[in-house]
């Protein structure tokens, strides 16, 4: 145990010399000794003034291990010999605190605790409780100068080295503000506050506790503010657990005025700048938010990561440690000796006994946040099964090992380092297969009971919950496709409406056909396998390859009626409606969908009725029947309406958005369109959306609105990698055309077609072809275009629509439909 300060009280002892120098050095007593090649007692001895006459030997050792030289060291000696020291060490009233560095994104902590000791009324203790390298004890220097002020009798510091004894505490309290024994503190003090800042108060905690319990009952004047893995625990004490940095999210825009705003950013510059002394290369900014999130924010992980720039680039540190910052340490010349963070994780999580460490190790698979009820799910079966989770859970959160963000369900998530360190640990102890398995049928169960919420009015908040985890979710299902491959496709089958609403489709697709040809899967639920099948024949239709899972739908009717299940019926008659139409079997498309619409009426499920309409919608538009699409998507509304669908009304409107431009009411369009775009926006369906943005982005082309058709087009663009898809070609052909730009208009409208062929309405390739065959001053392409537009009417039963006759003229017009 050391004093933690600057000069010592009176005297100009030997004890007094010795402690003053080692302070200097910042070394404790145990690495004083280990330098020095003495004994520990010996050197507490000294300080202590047990021995006043040292050997001359253990003096010299002393002071080259202190580093002395020239006068210093002929001081120290002389001070060893009994000789005054030349330089007498000025009398102070109170023990001095060692200088506080900046500290960075600590000020509110500060504001706070400052705040708390400095009230009359406020707690006798403070304890700063986070794991190793958080910035406890720079914490604790910094709000100790701040609030010295406030206390007349002094403030003064210790730090509790291993195996301290209550009473050596107290000595030593003692003596750090000039008193002889601990027994004449309260005389001391005569009434006067006084503050003792107690550093590292887990390496000995009971003595930390009864020291501390004895001092606050003698002198009721005293406070402490104290710095630990773990509170002290007494009943006056309050608990400060102190968070890593703020670091930036990965929203946050790669530009360094934007990621240096956040703490953990300005912490590395700040410790870069001392080892190298450039600006950032623009290809350095993203690399460094990315490497502080990895760091989770903790300022030894920081520090010691931004020592490496010294010798490289932060890419370079970011690709070097990004996947094991565990193995960051200090150099073994450092002063301070070895640190490395896995050390620092270790110590912590040694304080946890053994059933808290089992059920650590489960947590430690989780990837991203996580729920109360997902840890009782994963620790059940640990050595801390029926104890109460939120006591764990509080515990972890007392040794700074968690963070608690956020008021939504989803807010708990270990710190980086700590899960690294937790599942090197299970692997160690052959656990890691087995709590991934565990993990994998958790997030099966959280995926089957959200799932039903995916339909209906709770769409936006059940997609909103599967968001929160994500991560975990893609971790989940990627494990149990090779270990569990049951668990996966539950997990796969729960997720083809999230996937579709959140872009996922491709991906999605995927996983479902992994899982459906995989053998080990041939016994799984019968249902659960048909689901599966109507899962991948929407998300199939997304991305325009509907057609090539034709099959896996009719299979699926086929078990659905096998098994008696109405709903199964009705989504397979469903997607084979919308199946059916990218492959121009129309008939077979209606057929389906008047199957569905007579199940829905014969079972009063009115959902299901108002899907049925709006399939059957585009069938009237196909046919040339407007108005009764119109009427179709009234009852749409309707229905939906009385079940609460907003999403399906929103999508009703969509479609009566399109019937209304399709009538030649560019302005209606416009309006009904931007009615519906919040609905959209907030379920978020990216496929819809596109679709009715091109829809109002065309009927502002028709209206002569250019510059707003320009806008919508610069929201419907694909990234630069990737080819304009049919909604922005189209439209922008639209646009083309306004401004006169025929030969433009012409090739932006065969795109288009060529984008939407095959895909699920074939009135969009009919809007192309029209547009192209009257923009191309080609007349071979405008006449390949119209042998296309007439074979597409004959086999698709399309008629062509008045608008359409128009803009292509009686001659052009009579040929199409002749043919």
């Amino acid at each position: 145990m050391a004093a933690d300060g600057g000069a010592g009280q009176g005297g100009s002892g030997f004890d007094i010399v010795l402690r003053r120098h080692r302070l200097q050095a910042k070394l404790t007593q145990e690495e004083l000794a280990a330098r020095a090649a003495i004994g520990v007692r010996t050197v507490r001895d000294l300080e202590r003034g047990r021995a006043s006459r040292p050997q001359r030997t253990t003096v010299e050792l002393l002071a080259a291990a202190l580093g002395l030289s020239g006068a210093d060291r002929e001081t120290f000696l002389a001070a060893a010999r009994g000789q005054p020291a030349e330089e007498p060490l000025p009398p102070t009233p109170f023990q001095q605190m060692p200088p506080s560095a900046e500290l960075i994104g600590r000020d509110s902590d500060v504001a706070e605790l400052v705040a708390r000791l400095t009230d009359p009324d406020g707690p006798r203790g403070v304890t700063l409780v986070g794991i190793a390298g958080v910035g406890k004890t720079s914490l604790g220097l910094t709000v100790s100068h701040r609030v010295a002020a406030a206390y007349p009798g002094g403030v003064a510091g210790i730090v509790i080295t291993e195996g301290s004894s209550a009473g050596e505490m107290l000595s030593v309290i003692a003596a750090v503000f000039g008193v002889g024994r601990a027994d004449d503190l309260l005389g001391h003090f005569a009434d006067r506050a006084a503050l003792v800042f107690v550093d590292a108060v887990e390496r000995a905690p009971e003595a930390g506790a009864e020291a501390l319990s004895r001092l606050l009952d003698r002198i009721p004047s005293m406070r402490f503010l104290a710095t630990g893995r773990h509170p002290v625990g007494l009943p006056v004490e309050r608990v400060w657990p102190l968070t890593p940095l703020v670091t930036p999210p990965p929203e946050t825009s790669n530009t360094i005025a934007a990621i240096s705003a956040y703490p953990a950013v300005s912490l590395f510059l700040e410790r870069l700048g001392r080892v190298r002394h450039t600006q950032l290369e623009p290809d350095e900014i993203a690399p460094l938010a990315i490497l502080v999130r990895r760091l989770g924010g903790i300022p030894l992980a920081i520090e010691l990561a931004a020592a490496r720039g010294r010798v490289l680039t932060i890419p370079e540190i970011l690709d070097r440690y990004g996947d094991r910052v565990l193995d960051l340490d200090r150099p073994s010349s450092s002063p301070d000796g070895v640190v490395s963070l896995r050390e620092a994780v270790a110590a912590s999580y040694r304080l946890l006994n053994p059933g808290e460490q089992h059920a650590l190790r489960r947590l430690a698979v989780f990837q991203h946040r996580w729920s109360l009820v997902l840890a009782e799910q994963m620790t059940h079966g640990t050595q801390t099964d029926g104890a109460d989770v939120v006591h764990l859970l509080d515990r972890l959160l007392e040794l700074g090992l968690l963070s608690v963000r956020g008021r939504r369900t989803f807010r708990f998530r270990l710190l980086d380092v700590v899960r690294d360190y937790a599942a090197e640990r299970a692997v160690a102890a052959g656990e890691l297969t087995d709590a991934r398995r565990r993990h994998a049928r958790v997030f099966a169960e959280l995926t089957q009971q959200i799932a039903p919420d995916l339909i209906g009015t709770g769409l936006a908040d059940a997609a909103s919950r599967l968001d929160d985890v994500a991560g975990d979710l893609g971790v989940a299902i990627a494990f149990a496709a090779g270990e569990d491959p049951h668990t996966a496709l539950r997990i796969a089958g729960a997720l083809p409406r999230w996937w579709r609403f959140r872009g996922r489709d491709v991906s999605g697709r995927q996983w479902l056909r992994r899982l459906l040809d995989d053998p080990r899967t041939a016994d799984a639920d019968p249902e659960l396998r048909a689901w599966a099948k109507i899962g991948l024949a929407q998300l199939a239709l997304e991305h325009g390859a509907g057609a090539e899972e034709i099959g896996s739908a009719t299979a699926a009717v086929a078990e659905f009626e096998r098994l008696g299940s109405l709903t199964g019926q009705l989504a397979a008659h469903n997607q084979l409606a919308s199946l059916w139409m990218t492959t121009g079997g129309y008939g077979e498309a209606r057929r389906h969908g008047e199957a569905a619409l007579a199940l829905a009426r014969d079972s009063g499920k009115i959902r299901d009725m108002a899907v049925a309409e709006n399939n059957l919608t585009w069938h009237e538009i196909r046919e040339g029947d407007l108005p009764a699409a119109r009427r179709r998507l009234a009852a749409v509304d309707e229905l939906a309406s009385r079940c609460g669908e907003d999403r399906l009304r929103a999508v009703a409107l969509t479609n009566l958005a399109e019937v209304a431009r399709l009538e030649g009411r560019p302005d209606e369009a416009e309006r009904l369109g931007r009615s519906a775009m919040p609905e959209l926006e907030r379920v978020g369906d990216p496929n819809h959306r596109r679709r009715l943005l091109a829809t109002i982005g065309l009927a502002l082309a028709e209206s002569g609105q250019v510059d707003e058709a320009l806008e919508i087009l610069e929201r419907l663009r694909p990234p630069d990698e990737l080819p304009p898809d049919g909604p922005a070609a189209v439209v922008e052909a639209a646009v083309a055309l306004q401004q006169g730009e025929q030969k433009h208009a012409a090739e932006c409208f065969a795109r288009a077609a060529e984008a939407y062929d095959g895909a699920h309405d074939p009135r969009d390739v009919v809007e192309a072809l029209v547009g192209l065959i009257v923009s191309t001053p080609n007349q071979d392409e405008r006449a390949a275009a119209v042998r296309r537009l007439a074979e597409l009417c004959r086999s698709g039963g399309i008629t062509l629509l008045p608008r359409d006759r128009a803009r292509l003229g009686p001659a052009i017009a009579a040929q199409v439909v002749e043919a």
